[in-house]
């Protein structure tokens, strides 16, 4: 007989979940040190730079 059918098998494209946990974890305590740092501050911490404006073409 041939082998069993899996109708999901391992996706290799997929993320390591411990990896995955690992780099959240990593996230949000960079974020919460950001905001204990920052505390009391009237603006939220972001993780990520934003993208520059046209103002700020136009400043260089």
């Amino acid at each position: 007989m041939s082998e069993k059918f899996n109708p999901a098998p391992h996706d290799k494209h997929a993320e390591d979940v411990k990896t995955a946990l690992a780099e959240d974890r990593k996230t949000k305590k960079e974020l919460d040190k950001g905001l204990r740092d920052t505390f009391p501050a009237s603006d939220p911490v972001s993780a990520t730079q934003p993208a520059p404006s046209k103002e700020d073409a136009r400043k260089s």
